[in-house]
């Protein structure tokens, strides 16, 4: 499991996503960074012992919130706070892909039933972020609720790892802000939405929040 390191001065409890999300988002930064480039995010997150060693396919809770929240940091360092947000939206994005094959059933969004019933746009945004947030809060510590307000829907993450332990001074959280942009995507047909992480714990916000547009980009 995690190291000392990265255990230290945040407590004794520990949260987790499952070991197949925590493997599928490496399988992603990998998509993304090549073979070479996770090999040196992970050496510079203090995580040598993923490298090779990804974690299982299953879904025992083992992928810790420290893990995540080490590999966000060592991606900014690495590539500055532009490019490491480019390549979380990009891994973001790739995790998705992934997740559709082992996940697809409970989110709902890659079955050809859910493609083809005659529901609109509004309605398929609502049913994937939902569905999205049931997955996390089913198989791993990650606390998410969906709200709506108008023409906006506003995703909070209340325990979120990718920020975990971490300060700022601006959002962070961009791994998941490429993970909804790729399900509203998918869910509409290809349709592109304006989504903005708005609040978040790693500048003192009580909870990680995005702002979704109802309406497409045209």
């Amino acid at each position: 499991m995690a190291t000392d390191a990265l255990t230290e001065g945040i407590g004794s409890e520990r949260f987790y996503w499952s070991n197949r999300m925590g493997r599928m988002y490496l399988l992603a930064l990998e998509d993304v960074l090549g073979r070479n480039g996770i090999n040196a995010i992970l050496n510079g997150a203090n995580l040598r012992y993923r490298i090779g060693n990804y974690p299982p396919d299953n879904l025992a809770l083992g992928w810790s919130f420290e893990e995540m929240s080490a590999l966000g940091q060592a991606i900014d360092d690495t590539y500055g706070r532009q490019g490491g947000r480019g390549i979380a939206i990009r891994a973001g994005r790739a995790w998705f892909h992934h997740a559709q094959k082992d996940f697809g059933a409970v989110l709902g969004i890659s079955d050809l039933a859910f493609r083809l019933l005659p529901l609109g746009i509004k309605m398929r945004i609502n049913m994937s972020l939902n569905a999205m947030a049931d997955t996390f809060n089913k198989t791993s510590d990650q606390i998410v609720r969906v709200e709506e307000d108008g023409g906006r829907l506003y995703y909070h993450i209340d325990r979120c790892p990718e920020c975990w332990s971490r300060t700022s001074v601006e959002p962070i959280c961009n791994t998941e802000l490429g993970l909804l942009q790729e399900t509203l995507h998918r869910a509409t047909g290809g349709k592109g939405f304006f989504v903005e992480e708005i609040l978040c714990v790693a500048r003192g916000d009580p909870s990680c929040t995005y702002v979704i547009e109802k309406r497409h980009v045209e």
